[in-house]
This record gives C-alpha cells, sequence and structure tokens, in this order.
C-alpha cells in the first residue's frame, strides 16, 4: 500500500525536522515548545492514520458497507 509508504516518509522527516530543533543550542526552550508542538500533532495524526490502514490493510472488510474498524480502537 503505498499510503503507508508516504505516511512513513513523512514521519521521518517530522523526526528529522523535530530533531533538528531538540539540537539547535541557540534557540530558546519557548520558541523550540512553540515550534516543535505542530509538528509533534501532525506526527500524532500520521501514526494514528498509519495504524488505521494497517488495520484495514490486514483485516479488509468483507463487503463494502461494513467497515468495523472502530472496533479495534
Amino acid at each position: 500500500m503505498q499510503s503507508l509508504e508516504f505516511i512513513q516518509m513523512a514521519l521521518d522527516a517530522l523526526d528529522k525536522e523535530v530533531e533538528s530543533y531538540v539540537m539547535d543550542l541557540n534557540m530558546d526552550m519557548t520558541t523550540k515548545n512553540e515550534k516543535m508542538l505542530p509538528l509533534l500533532q501532525q506526527k500524532r495524526v500520521l501514526e494514528q492514520t498509519k495504524e488505521d490502514l494497517t488495520y484495514l490493510k490486514e483485516n479488509p472488510p468483507t463487503n463494502a458497507g461494513e467497515c468495523t474498524m472502530y472496533k479495534h480502537r
């Protein structure tokens, strides 16, 4: 599933960006937190999306009208 690959690439890019903020010694903690918060929120959404898509890939619905994905959470 190509979507999972794209999500993983986006997660890797977010990790690198967050790491760059963490390692930046010239930036104060408040600025780091302000810059990292939206990135970490994006990461949380991407991780949940990846988990949902993985579940659907491994457990496809039997017919199109019957999706029980919400039960796995």
